[in-house]
C-alpha cells in the first residue's frame, strides 16, 4: 500500500462529517418550510375568526353592564359586582376594560382576546420547551400554540358564547388562559430577581383568578395540589424547590381570592337567588346529579373529533424536537405514562368539581351550557398535546415509522383546521344577520328616544342562544330594564316585528 493510499481513509472522515452536517441543515430548512406552511392554517382560521368579531353586538348580561359603566364608571360596576351580583372583583375589572368603549368595545373584543390567548399559549409553549432543554424548528412553538388556541375556542359546542360573547369569555375562556400564563415567569426564571418575580406573580395571579372565576379557581386548586404532591418524584433537578414554592404561593393566592369572593355580599346574594348553599350543593342527591351531568359532558367532549388536532400538534412536537444536552432525568421523562395519568385524573376531578359548583346556577341546562366547560377544557387540550408529544418522542427512535407518522400527524392537523372552519363560516352568516337587525333597531330606538319617547317596542335579536329581552316569544323579559336604561327610556315592550 502506498503512502497516498494509506492517507485516503483518513481524509474521507471529515468529508463524511461535512456531508452529514450539510444534509442535516438541508433537512432542518425543509422542516422549517413545511411546518411554517402548516402553522398558517390555524393562524388563518384565527385571523378569520377575529375579523368576524366585528359583527358582535351587545346582548344578555352586557346590556346591564353598559349603562352602569357609562353612568357610574368603573367604580360603579366594581361596586355592583361586589355588593350586588357575584363578588367577582377581577371579573368586573375585565368587563370595564371593554364596556368602557361601549358597542365598539364589543366589536373589537375578539381581536384583543384572540391575540392575547395566542400570545400567552405561544409563550407558555416556547418557555416550557426551553426550560426542558428541547430544541425545535422555529415554527413548532407557534404551530402547537395556534392549534391549542383554535381547538380551545372553536371545537366547543357554542363558539359564539365561548369566544364572541364578552361577558362569558371573561369568566370562562380568558380565566383559564390567564391562569396558564402565570407560569411563564417561573419557566423563565434564571436569576434571583427572576425567581422573586415568579413567586410574586404566583401569589398575585392566584388572588386575581380567585376573584375572577370560581370554576377556574377550582381547576387551579386541583392542579396545584397534584403538582405539590407529585413534584418530589416527577420534577427533576434543582428547580424542584422553586416549583414547589411557586405552587404553594399560587395555592395561597387562589385561596385568598376565593375567600374574598365567597364572603362578599354579592356572592351571598347570588347563592340566595339560586338556592346554592353549601349543604344543598354537597347533598348526596346533588352530587349524584352532578356526576351524571359531568358524564354527559364528558361524552360530548370525547366524541368531538376536532380535538385530535391537539394530539397531532403534540405528535409533531415530539417527532421534531431534540434535546440540546443530555437526556433529562426524572419520572417525567423515564416513565411518561405516569405523569400523563396524573394529568388525566386532575382533569376528571376538576371537571366534576366545576360541574358541582356550576350546577346550582344552570340546573339541568348545564349539559348544554358548553361555555361553562371551558374552565377545565384548556387543561384537556394541554393534556392532549402532552400525550401527543410523549408518543412522538417514543416513535422518534423508530426510523421506519418516522416519515409515515409525521405525514399522518400533518394530515390530521389539516383536517382538524378544516373541521373547525366549516361551523365558523356558518356562524359568520348568522352573526351578520343579527348585526344588521341589531343596528337597524338600535338606530330606530336612538332616534325615537331623542325625540322624547319614553316607552318603545323592542324585538329580540339573538344568535346562538344568546339572552335577549322578551326571549321565548316574549315570555322572558330579562334584561328589558337594562335595555331601557341604555337608551334612556322608562321601559320597552315586546314586539314580534322589527321597526
Amino acid at each position: 500500500m502506498t503512502a497516498d493510499e494509506s492517507k485516503a481513509p483518513a481524509l474521507s472522515h471529515p468529508e463524511r462529517r461535512s456531508s452529514t452536517g450539510i444534509n442535516r441543515r438541508i433537512a432542518s430548512r425543509g422542516t422549517t418550510v413545511w411546518t411554517t406552511v402548516l402553522v398558517l392554517l390555524p393562524l388563518g382560521l384565527l385571523s378569520a375568526a377575529v375579523w368576524i368579531g366585528r359583527l358582535v353586538r351587545p346582548g344578555a348580561d352586557d346590556w346591564c353592564f353598559l349603562p352602569v359603566v357609562r353612568d357610574d364608571g368603573a367604580s360603579g360596576l366594581i361596586g355592583k359586582f361586589y355588593f350586588q351580583d357575584n363578588g367577582r372583583l377581577a371579573n368586573a375589572l375585565l368587563v370595564v376594560a371593554y364596556a368602557a368603549f361601549g358597542v365598539p368595545g364589543h366589536r373589537w373584543f375578539a381581536l384583543v382576546t384572540g391575540i392575547l390567548i395566542l400570545g400567552i399559549l405561544w409563550a407558555v409553549t416556547a418557555s416550557a420547551l426551553r426550560n426542558a432543554g428541547m430544541h425545535t424548528a422555529r415554527a413548532i412553538p407557534p404551530l402547537v400554540a395556534a392549534m391549542m388556541t383554535v381547538v380551545f375556542l372553536f371545537a366547543t359546542q357554542n363558539t359564539y358564547k365561548t369566544f364572541y360573547w364578552p361577558a362569558s369569555s371573561v369568566s370562562h375562556t380568558l380565566a383559564p388562559v390567564l391562569a396558564a400564563g402565570s407560569v411563564i415567569p417561573l419557566l423563565l426564571a434564571r436569576t434571583r430577581k427572576g425567581r422573586a418575580l415568579a413567586l410574586g406573580t404566583a401569589l398575585m395571579a392566584g388572588v386575581f383568578i380567585g376573584t375572577l372565576s370560581e370554576e377556574t379557581a377550582v381547576v387551579l386548586f386541583v392542579v396545584l395540589s397534584f403538582a405539590l404532591l407529585t413534584s418530589c418524584w416527577v420534577l427533576p433537578g434543582p428547580g424542584r424547590t422553586l416549583a414547589r414554592w411557586w405552587c404553594a404561593l399560587a395555592f395561597i393566592g387562589t385561596a385568598i381570592g376565593t375567600v374574598t369572593l365567597y364572603t362578599s355580599p354579592g356572592a351571598r346574594t347570588r347563592r340566595e337567588r339560586f338556592g346554592a348553599d353549601t349543604t344543598s350543593m354537597l347533598s348526596p342527591d346533588a352530587l349524584m346529579a352532578s356526576l351524571r351531568a359531568f358524564a354527559d359532558i364528558l361524552g360530548t367532549i370525547l366524541s368531538t373529533w376536532q380535538y385530535a388536532g391537539a394530539v397531532a400538534a403534540g405528535l409533531l412536537l415530539g417527532l421534531l424536537a431534540r434535546e440540546d444536552g443530555p437526556r433529562p432525568h426524572g419520572l417525567l421523562w423515564r416513565r411518561p405514562l405516569i405523569p400523563v395519568a396524573v394529568g388525566a385524573i386532575a382533569f376528571l376531578i376538576s371537571g366534576y368539581l366545576c360541574t358541582v359548583v356550576a350546577r346550582p346556577a344552570f340546573g339541568t341546562s348545564l349539559t348544554s351550557a358548553s361555555r361553562t366547560w371551558n374552565d377545565y377544557l384548556l387543561l384537556y387540550v394541554m393534556l392532549l398535546v402532552t400525550v401527543g408529544a410523549m408518543l412522538g418522542r417514543v416513535l422518534r427512535a423508530r426510523q421506519r415509522l418516522l416519515a409515515p407518522t409525521t405525514v399522518t400527524a400533518a394530515v390530521v392537523y389539516v383536517l382538524a383546521c378544516t373541521g373547525l372552519a366549516i361551523p365558523l363560516a356558518h356562524l359568520e352568516g348568522e352573526m351578520e344577520v343579527r348585526a344588521q337587525r341589531w343596528d337597524r333597531q338600535d338606530q330606530w330606538l336612538r332616534t325615537h328616544a331623542a325625540h322624547g319617547d319614553q316607552v318603545l317596542p323592542y324585538t329580540p335579536v339573538s344568535v346562538s342562544g344568546l339572552g335577549e329581552p322578551f326571549g321565548q316569544h316574549g315570555q322572558k323579559p330579562w334584561p328589558a330594564k337594562c335595555v331601557a336604561q341604555w337608551y334612556h327610556l322608562k321601559r320597552i315592550t315586546y314586539s314580534p316585528r322589527l321597526p
